[in-house]
């Protein structure tokens, strides 16, 4: 399936794109559902975008991936979401999170029965997702998809919906939506920023390599992909 690629685009651009879909599926179906990833980069994204007018009490939105720590601490893709895109119409927005209290010390069984509880917090979300926005790091990771880390070789295999992931490049035990999970989804979105992330999707773009986790996005044909460079 043949990716689209979006050069200089602005962030208000792939708001748009992105709320058009929402109010598709809403149209089609009653309800849509959003996928987001968290970091830094988004945060353009996401204040563009809750500025969209459309139904936003019918769209249920779910982080793509999520650092296990406290909602309060500062690396929280749950609170950059609250904080940046569910604020004014977007408030209106069902937001499912992945866990809400957490044991004092991490191990795989820990981290196991996180994925359980969050797989079953998710189990109301229409399906599939309608619309997915990825980014993606200098290491070609996406989602919390690190290449070689602990929990990386299942996350990429298994066909459950979320994973846990250690990552040994990146702070904090992740759990993140799954390969087969995002390639389930109606839409993948990628947003780029930066001519050195550019040059790794343009390395990705080549073939599909299981050390550049971005390329298992991008060389697959089973779910359009559009591109946002900027």
């Amino acid at each position: 399936m043949a990716v689209t690629e979006h050069p200089n685009a602005t962030p208000a651009a792939l708001a748009e794109h992105i709320a058009n879909a929402l109010r598709s599926a809403i149209a089609a179906r009653g309800q849509a559902s959003l996928a987001v990833s968290g970091g830094k980069s988004p945060i353009p994204l996401f204040e563009a975008l809750r500025e969209q007018d459309l139904d936003w009490s019918k769209v249920s939105v779910v982080l793509v991936d999520e650092r296990v720590v406290p909602r309060d601490h500062a690396d929280s893709n749950t609170a950059l979401v609250a904080r940046h895109l569910l604020q004014g119409r977007a408030a209106a927005a069902r937001f499912l999170l992945f866990f809400r209290e957490l044991a004092p010390t991490f191990n795989a069984e820990v981290l196991d029965a996180l994925v359980r509880d969050a797989e079953e917090r998710i189990a109301i979300l229409p399906w599939p997702l309608d619309v997915v926005v990825l980014g993606m790091g200098e290491d070609a990771h996406t989602a919390s998809l690190f290449p070689g880390a602990p929990g990386y070789a299942r996350a990429i295999a298994t066909d459950q919906r979320l994973a846990w992931v250690v990552p040994d490049t990146a702070p904090h035990a992740r759990i993140s939506f799954t390969l087969s999970a995002l390639l389930a989804a109606r839409e993948l979105v990628l947003s780029i920023t930066g001519e050195s992330k550019l040059a790794v999707y343009r390395r990705a773009a080549q073939k599909a390599d299981e050390a550049l986790p971005i390329s298992l996005v991008i060389n697959q044909t089973q779910t359009p992909l559009s591109v946002w460079m900027n």
